[in-house]
């Protein structure tokens, strides 16, 4: 960022947006106006679903795309430490078709785990505002792909960005700006060709990229099940999702075969453990009638299916 130093910026925008609070509060409305792009506060008709939805304005955001859907979600974390869905903005343009990005120059949109600092925040940008998403990762280069500057920008042009309209790109701007201004130190983006469940993973079952999708879907279920940021890791050119390496001070070489490893935890969210409860009195255990007992059985979880997931190409 062109600025002096980050934490100047943040101090004029706190300033700013307590200033723009007293106005608010007194009556006077309007302040935002004369503010840079980079530092308004959120819109309020974003600010009444923060608070509808009893969300910090500085808590972690991750955000999730959907080429297909065409929609971006912005997810922010709650006091139960979960990712909790703030808002689905449309995504008013990408480039290219479903598929990942592999060089500079194919106008094509990325797929897969990217992470976002501060410093790759772009408030000057001529499309509005901007960040850059992180392409090529460290999953990309083990591919040998190439490319530069991807980004999500207002402006509604893309030529392998996600451009959104500058109404939706100055919320998700802010939203970001905030939670670093709560301490979050990088947020995660997932980029997926489509909401990768099964029905739309079976439709693409012979399609080239199916492999790396279903790789990606392993991502995508961990944080289905969980609203938890998935632990993301390569090695052996494929993303590991929410695994720990046995020998801590192993190589792990994104293109050479993984260490030794062992899945971690899983941890579903609250919804995901709701049971219908049954009326009625309880079922009498199969069996019963002819004298036969059965002892306790060990519960069985299902954490990814990889079975086949899409949309319809923009």
């Amino acid at each position: 960022m062109r600025h002096s130093s980050t934490w100047q910026v943040r101090k004029l925008a706190r300033i700013c947006a307590i200033a723009c609070s007293l106005a608010l509060s007194l009556g006077l409305g309007g302040c935002s106006q004369f503010l840079p792009d980079y530092l308004k506060p959120l819109s309020p008709q974003a600010s009444n679903v923060l608070s509808h939805k009893e969300m910090s304005w500085d808590s972690p955001i991750l955000i999730r795309i959907f080429k297909s859907e065409a929609e971006m979600e912005i997810w922010k974390q709650k006091d139960d430490g979960r990712f909790h869905l703030f808002k689905t903005y449309e995504i008013c343009r990408f480039s290219g078709k479903l598929g990942p990005k592999r060089r500079e120059g194919d106008r094509q949109a990325p797929e897969g785990f990217y992470t976002v600092a501060e410093k790759q925040m772009n408030p000057w940008s001529r499309n509005h505002l901007a960040f850059n998403i992180g392409y090529p990762n460290t999953f990309d280069r083990s591919h040998g792909r190439t490319g530069s500057l991807i980004m999500v920008h207002g402006g509604c042009s893309s030529i392998g960005c996600y451009a959104m309209t500058d109404e939706a790109v100055q919320d998700i701007y802010a939203l970001s700006r905030d939670a670093f201004e709560g301490g979050q130190e990088a947020f995660q983006i997932q980029a997926y060709p489509f909401r990768m469940t099964d029905a739309n993973m079976a439709k693409h079952r012979k399609d080239k990229w199916f492999d790396f999708w279903a790789n990606l879907k392993e991502g995508y279920d961990y944080f289905e099940t969980t609203h938890l940021e998935p632990k993301v890791d390569v090695c052996g050119k494929r993303y590991m999702i929410n695994v720990a390496f046995t020998d801590e001070d192993a190589e792990v070489d994104p293109r050479k075969d993984c260490p030794a490893y062992r899945p971690l935890p899983v941890i579903p969210h609250t919804k995901s453990l709701q049971v219908a409860t049954p009326k009625g009195p309880p079922p009498r255990p199969l069996g019963e009638a002819f004298g036969l007992a059965f002892g306790p059985k060990e519960p069985t979880y299902h954490m990814f299916s990889l079975g086949p997931a899409v949309t319809r190409e923009n």
